[in-house]
């Protein structure tokens, strides 16, 4: 396995990769800026976070981080080997052009939370991300438990940076431009991002195949771990 990097999404840490990382232990789990104590750095540079490797990279972004992953395959396409696109988009806020988005109210909820800074909204944030999940409440709390890392939650500043990118991103003009093999994976009761979304990126990317989970939230990942891992690993090392 060679430089395989995944990115987590908004408000999370690498530890919601935790069971990925006993699965891919050559892969690298990265905090985005401001997120498990890493240093922040402005919006500019959220992109370059990602640009540590030497040699082109595989690229598993999950939501906010599928959409950096995107980016830097268009600024700099020489650093991704083949991109992997779990519960993203290329648009994630509401356009005139643009239905398969994430609802206004949803985001709206983000902003209150950051707003507030109140636990008990990204909590709700958490449950949101697993809604449409057949989980039992022992499951779902199992779940909430290990995959947050409560001692070091991201900064404020690296919440709204995180959602000024997602506010402001529009890559559908350009996606055309990704030449790389993409996998695209998403949850078809999917509650944040629609399973449309995935179905657009599957269409306009040249080399993109999709795979979805049934029934399944935001996050194939965390309750659909062994087939997501399996899935992951037998693509990319056949590509």
């Amino acid at each position: 396995m060679k430089s395989w990097l995944f990115v987590h999404g908004w408000g999370q840490s690498r530890q919601i990769w935790h069971q990925q990382m006993d699965a891919f232990p050559a892969a690298e789990f990265i905090n985005l800026p401001g997120h498990g104590q890493r240093s922040e750095r402005p919006l500019e540079q959220w992109t370059n976070a990602l640009c540590a490797r030497e040699n082109p990279g595989i690229l598993i972004g999950w939501s906010l981080g599928g959409l950096l992953a995107m980016q830097l395959a268009l600024q700099q396409p020489e650093r991704v080997r083949a991109l992997v696109l779990v519960a993203t988009t290329p648009c994630f806020c509401r356009r005139p052009d643009w239905p398969h988005a994430c609802h206004d109210e949803v985001f709206a909820g983000f902003e209150q939370a950051l707003a507030t800074q109140s636990s008990t909204l990204m909590g709700r944030f958490f449950a949101l991300m697993l809604h449409g999940d057949a989980l039992s409440r022992q499951q779902y709390q199992h779940l909430a438990r290990t995959s947050v890392d409560r001692r070091r939650p991201p900064t404020p500043r690296a919440l709204a940076t995180g959602l000024q990118i997602l506010k402001q991103t529009d890559l559908r003009p350009r996606l055309s431009a990704i030449r790389c093999p993409v996998l695209i994976m998403h949850g078809m009761q999917d509650a944040i991002i629609p399973l449309a979304a995935a179905s657009w990126l599957q269409q306009q990317l040249p080399r993109a195949e999709l795979h979805t989970f049934d029934p399944c939230g935001h996050a194939p990942f965390l309750t659909h771990t062994d087939t997501f891992n399996r899935t992951l690993e037998d693509w990319c090392l056949n590509i």
